[in-house]
Parts: C-alpha cells; sequence; structure tokens
C-alpha cells in the first residue's frame, strides 16, 4: 500500500541527544493504515494524548542503514497534531544490539496511499 523512505533518529542509551539516521524504509500494507485510521479516530474521541499501533515485522519489510542493525518491539506511535487535531504516526522500536531507540520522522496518516 504505502512504502516510505523517510529520515529519522538514533538515541544511545544514555545519550541526552538524538542523532540522525538517513533513509528509514519501510512498507505499510492495508491492514497496518486501518490500524492507524482507528487509532486516530480511538484518540480523537478518547482525549488520549497518543497509542501505540503494533505492526507485522514480516511485512514491514524495514531497512535502516547497515550499521543500526536489527530491531525489536517495533510499533507505530499515533499522535494529533495540536493545531488540527490530525493524526501522525512515526516508527519506534529499539535495536537488538543495545537497546537503544531508533524512530523516523512523522507522517500525516490521511497522506497515505
Amino acid at each position: 500500500m504505502s512504502s516510505l523512505s523517510i529520515e529519522g533518529w538514533h538515541k544511545a542509551s544514555g545519550a541526552e541527544q538524538s542523532t540522525p539516521v538517513e533513509h528509514i524504509e519501510f512498507y505499510l500494507n492495508g491492514l497496518d493504515h486501518q490500524h492507524l485510521e482507528q487509532a486516530e479516530e480511538y484518540l480523537q474521541k478518547s482525549h488520549e494524548p497518543e497509542t501505540m499501533v503494533d505492526v507485522d515485522m514480516a511485512t514491514l519489510e524495514l531497512s535502516l542503514p547497515a550499521q543500526y542493525g536489527a530491531v525489536s518491539d517495533c510499533q507505530l506511535r499515533v499522535y494529533l497534531r495540536e493545531d488540527d487535531q490530525r493524526g501522525q504516526f512515526h516508527l519506534v522500536a529499539h535495536l537488538q544490539s543495545d537497546g537503544s531507540l531508533v524512530y523516523s520522522n512523522a507522517v500525516l496518516i490521511d497522506q497515505l496511499i
């Protein structure tokens, strides 16, 4: 459904700031898109600040630059923009090698094809 190639960030364990990661690539299928839309609707009704959506690693086709290696516990963090209450999401995961955080820049849910 949607192949994404976006920039992201790496926050090493104990680090105060994140460092840029170029070209995080992943694929979201129709079911992932449906889950994102449902999460957006849930947030609009519940007024919760955010929610996490699980993804199927078998269909995600996640690709990070080689130096980062494999990830675990990959999810999509969904939240609403304050100004217009439109849903946004970003990919969030931890590196298997050291548990440090890797995340993508945000994408508007309604921009997915």
